[in-house]
């Protein structure tokens, strides 16, 4: 380990695996080590027996439940958008070549007591059962103008200037009501609260452009699961990062950090050896002195034996309750996966509800999402933390990632993941030069 590195990676938490393979094929010198004994970090996936271990359950009998390892549960299960920042990174680092993913059935939110299938199209949005007559022509305007809306071209602007017109100024034009802006709103441009409505309106269309992408490239809903469980997402940018020269160690324990004189990191220190770097990535856990807590979330991890009831028995699927929807300050989130995308035996489903904690009854916050759960075999609930970093890491050149928040999608998560990587490069994210880096190194291959 007494070697010298461009960069150490502490965790294998899917941000540091991706800033990790990153950094790799940008032509850094890796390496990346981890305190446990597998990949994943928070956000790993356990066989059965290791779940219910996990959550202190080891004594009950689960011989009901089929083969311990025909189970991957994911400790946050999260889809990614078709279009979406992260499946672009998988195709240009092309870690897709180590993973199968399969389409998310249907996406879903709940309106008026009921669940309702997010209408992604304009034929879906005239025969959308949860708008009226008048609220169908009206929400299928605002599509028509979201697909033709080029940033570039002000022919297709319909007279707004949307870096200066905030959102409510273009729901006022369409004459959009409240339960329309909350569906638009949470679960298509995928926003976790209302704060959006009076910012500039030009995010909240291009999200809103990015959900209607995603759809059109495989029709039934925008997102994607890979087989087996997210667990193989961290693994598949370990062996990037492996192929471009990375080293990785596991169960290295973290002793600490070594400075220069000037504050700035110079190197990393585990049972008496010590790798230098310039740079070094970490999650939350590594340096908590480095992190502030900003909230608290409540997942609750469901095993089942039959689809959400009202979702078309779609076999994956998302659900949002928008906060206005039952009374909250942010929105509770709805996920299903199952045998169908091979992390669990035949006929079962792993459902998770998620949401951002208001209260001292965490568990209860839960209860409208475990309610359209239909019977649950078996509940594990967890309340973490929600830590980030108190600056941006360039002072010192330790560069912490934020925890993972409520959501049942990556976007988030991506958007840390790309100011980490700018932060630490001092340049603008551009996949036209990862995408050159990529073929460099395939020449020199060949």
């Amino acid at each position: 380990m007494d070697e010298e590195y461009d960069a150490i990676i502490l965790g294998t938490g899917l941000k540091e695996c991706v800033l990790s393979g990153l950094l790799s094929v940008s032509g850094k010198k890796v390496l990346h080590m981890d305190r446990n004994g597998y990949y994943g970090g928070d956000c790993a996936s356990m066989y059965l027996e290791q779940l219910f271990e996990h959550f202190n359950k080891k004594d009950c009998d689960i011989s009901g439940y089929g083969k311990s390892r025909s189970w991957n549960v994911d400790l946050i299960p999260k889809f990614l958008m078709a279009d979406g920042v992260l499946v672009k990174l998988l195709i240009y680092t092309g870690v897709t070549r180590y993973l199968e993913f399969k389409q998310v059935d249907g996406s879903y939110v709940f309106k008026q007591s009921k669940i309702h299938k997010v209408p992604g199209t304009e034929t879906e949005a005239l025969s959308s059962t949860m708008l009226g007559i008048f609220e169908k022509r009206r929400f299928r305007n605002l599509l028509v103008y979201v697909f033709q809306y080029e940033e570039t071209d002000p022919k297709t602007h319909d007279g707004m200037d949307l870096t200066k017109v905030p959102m409510s100024t273009v729901y006022e034009k369409y004459k959009l009501d409240t339960n329309v802006r909350d569906f638009v709103g949470h679960a298509i441009a995928l926003y976790r609260d209302d704060s959006y409505i009076n910012e500039p309106a030009l995010p909240t269309i291009n999200k809103m452009k990015l959900y209607f992408n995603s759809i059109a490239k495989y029709l039934k809903s925008p997102y994607l699961y890979p087989l087996y469980g997210l667990g193989e997402l961290p693994q598949g940018f370990a062996r990037l990062s492996a192929i471009y020269g990375g080293t990785y160690m596991l169960q290295k324990p973290f002793d600490g950090i070594t400075r220069g004189e000037d504050g700035k990191v110079t190197g990393v220190t585990s049972d008496g050896e010590t790798a230098t770097a310039k740079i070094v990535v970490a999650d939350p856990s590594y340096f908590p002195d480095k992190c502030k807590k900003v909230g608290q979330v409540v997942r609750a991890i469901c095993l089942l034996r039959a689809p959400i009831p009202n979702t078309n028995n779609s076999q994956s699927s998302q659900l949002i309750i928008p906060q206005n929807q039952v009374g909250r300050k942010s929105d509770i989130y709805v996920l299903c996966v199952s045998y169908a995308h091979s992390i669990a035996p035949k006929d079962w489903y792993v459902g998770l509800v998620s949401t951002t904690v208001e209260t001292s009854n965490p568990e209860a916050e839960l209860e409208p999402g475990l309610r359209l759960l239909g019977p649950i075999v078996e509940k594990f609930v967890t309340v973490s933390d929600m830590l980030v970093p108190t600056d941006d890491g360039t002072k010192d050149n330790v560069y912490v990632s934020s925890s993972f928040d409520a959501t049942t999608h990556f976007e988030t998560t991506c958007e840390d993941i790309i100011k980490i990587y700018e932060n630490i490069t001092g340049t603008p994210f551009d996949f036209n030069t990862l995408d050159a880096k990529l073929e460099e190194f395939k020449n020199l291959g060949e």
